[in-house]
């Protein structure tokens, strides 16, 4: 019962609503899909697509859905192993690459905006020049930031990882945890 009445609303409603969308972009790929997405909130609105024609398009997408999800859990899986092997490796430095490549960035960063500032305000004549370098080295930079995003979350998560891990054995030791006294035993002095 509720297939064939998402069937019946959901999808005509989902080609309108894009179909709408692509109309008032002006480039003929979008003009056409606009056309295509018309042309099918049409048939699916007047039934020509049967449940069963529905059910087999939902089918082949459940399982394009499921490749990419495999795809994407290999790739993770991989991250995974570099990354264990990167924290089992004795060499320090394999360790502390992920900093070092921090500060790197910071440094450039602050290098590059420090010269743009410079620019703009003693030599302004030059600042148009610099502003559309600036724009080229945008996706260097993207990708560079892109990565530290990723070392700065993967660390993140192993700090919250060890932290949770060790918290209760150091609850029982009582190691973290000041010693407490009776509020009423304590003196001014204390």
């Amino acid at each position: 019962m509720t297939a064939p009445l998402l069937l019946q609303l959901g999808l005509p409603l989902l080609a309108e609503i894009l179909g709408g969308a692509l109309k008032k972009i002006e480039h003929p790929a979008a003009q056409g899909a606009a056309t295509s997405l018309d042309a099918l909130g049409d048939i699916l609105a007047l039934g020509r697509i049967s449940p069963e024609q529905m059910a087999e398009a939902h089918r082949h997408a459940e399982k394009l859905a499921e490749m990419k999800l495999g795809e994407a859990q290999a790739a993770y899986q991989q991250i995974n192993e570099s990354l264990r092997a990167e924290v089992a490796s004795p060499d320090a430095y394999v360790r502390r690459m992920r900093p070092t490549f921090g500060y790197l960035m910071a440094l450039t960063w602050a290098a590059q905006m420090f010269a743009v500032a410079y620019v703009i305000v003693f030599r302004t004549d030059q600042s148009s020049l610099v502003i559309e370098a600036m724009e080229s080295l945008g996706m260097i930079w993207g990708i560079g930031l892109s990565v530290l995003g990723v070392y700065v979350y993967q660390r993140s998560e192993e700090k919250k990882i060890n932290v949770q891990s060790a918290l209760p054995e150091q609850i029982k030791s009582r190691a973290i945890l000041p010693s407490r006294k009776p509020i009423s035993s304590l003196k001014l002095n204390d």
